[in-house]
């Protein structure tokens, strides 16, 4: 992957590419950064840099074959892993290496996917992947082989946070004391949920959301939109270039996210005082419910965005609203002022409960039932 074909980053990849330049390469990097600011697409980049023994800041001017093989994700030095769990296809001890060929199909597909992409190309339905142990056992095994090529190896960990505590303490002592010629890449969205102990052992690089100009440029690049176009989902996307191409295709699982969110609402405010409006907040939880936990987790932070949006709007921030529900009679500036200082920190906080209880695989519908009667009485509750 050409440096040039991950947008925007410009002084991360100088960052990088210098420190390859100048033989200064951390044993152990970890990339956090926000869904669609490209730390999966410059990792792979960066590995390209330094496996190929590239120079001037690009990838196509070191060796050939090397740089041909990274078009197909073939490189032997150069190695994924990532949360996976049981499918049709694999009934037990789930690895990386099992799923490559999903993986690479990904990869070329959506570089810039995020974890609900990768899910629902593995199909796992209802589970919730994982980095396992026997995970670690792989990683150990495979690093302990000679580089193919007889130069670096590189580990591209992605959402090193779903990475369980045996996982993590399998890899402690590997990752603080490699083998020579050894890179660990470390990606996440989430760095407080990575474990501590990993976190202390790795060189931390931030990555930023994408500029509005920078996204509004690739997509003219990519799909040839008109300008105008283009701005508008630049400005809906926020920073990440996944959620723009999705809106492009109309493939963004936001628009099944808004139908959900805005009946559930609809509901709520009906439901006070009236038995109807309790049933459909029931047949509402049962209809999310049967959906995977993924599904129901994307969908929860999704209401979190959608809440924060509202209150911005009833504060006059209108910078930074960049929401623009499509549903036919609903309108943001008609549902911003019930969301206000006396009710969304209890808002957030019952969603963020809600999502807690859910990964812990507690039952959906209960959940989800619970929460939909919070969300009436505090829908009602009045401004200061």
């Amino acid at each position: 992957m050409l440096f040039s074909e991950v947008l925007g980053q410009v002084h991360l990849k100088k960052h990088l590419t210098h420190s390859v330049d100048n033989g200064r390469i951390p044993h152990a990097q970890l990339f956090v950064g926000p869904e669609g600011s490209g730390t999966l697409p410059m990792a792979i980049a960066y590995a390209q840099y330094v496996l190929c023994n590239n120079a001037n800041g690009e990838n196509n001017n070191g060796n050939e074959a090397c740089n041909l093989k990274f078009d197909h994700f073939s490189h032997p030095d150069l190695h994924f892993v990532y949360p996976v769990a049981t499918n049709e296809s694999v009934k037990s001890r789930p690895i990386s290496k099992l799923f490559f060929e999903d993986w690479r199909k990904l990869l070329k597909e959506q570089p810039y996917c995020n974890l609900f992409d990768w899910y629902k190309q593995l199909g796992v339905d209802n589970k919730q992947g994982q980095i396992g142990v026997d995970e670690a056992h792989d990683i150990v095994k495979s690093l302990s082989l000679k580089a193919y090529e007889g130069g670096f190896k590189v580990m591209i960990i992605w959402m090193a946070d779903k990475m369980n505590t045996s996982c993590a303490n399998k890899l402690l002592k590997l990752i603080e004391e490699p083998p020579n010629k050894t890179v660990f890449i470390l990606i996440t969205e989430d760095e407080e949920a990575v474990i501590s102990t990993i976190k202390s052992r790795c060189q931390i690089l931030h990555f930023p959301p994408l500029s509005e100009d920078v996204v509004k440029q690739a997509l003219l690049d990519k799909f040839g939109l008109d300008e105008t176009v283009a701005s508008k989902i630049a400005h809906q996307a926020n920073g990440n270039y996944n959620k723009a191409a999705d809106l492009v295709y109309q493939d963004s699982e936001d628009l099944q996210f808004e139908s959900w969110f805005v009946f559930w609402i609809r509901s709520a405010f009906k439901a006070k005082g009236n038995k109807a409006g309790i049933h459909d907040l029931i047949s509402w939880s049962e209809e999310i419910s049967r959906t995977g936990r993924e599904t129901q987790k994307q969908f929860l932070h999704f209401c979190l965005d959608f809440f924060r949006q509202a209150m911005l709007l009833n504060y006059n921030v209108d910078g930074l609203v960049f929401m623009e529900p499509k549903t036919e009679g609903f309108e943001l500036s008609k549902f911003a002022p019930f969301i206000h200082e006396n009710n969304i920190r209890d808002i957030s906080d019952e969603l963020q409960d809600a999502i807690y209880h859910i990964e812990r695989n507690g039952n959906s519908k209960i959940i989800l039932t619970d929460l939909s009667i919070k969300l009436t009485r505090l829908l009602h509750k009045k401004s200061a």
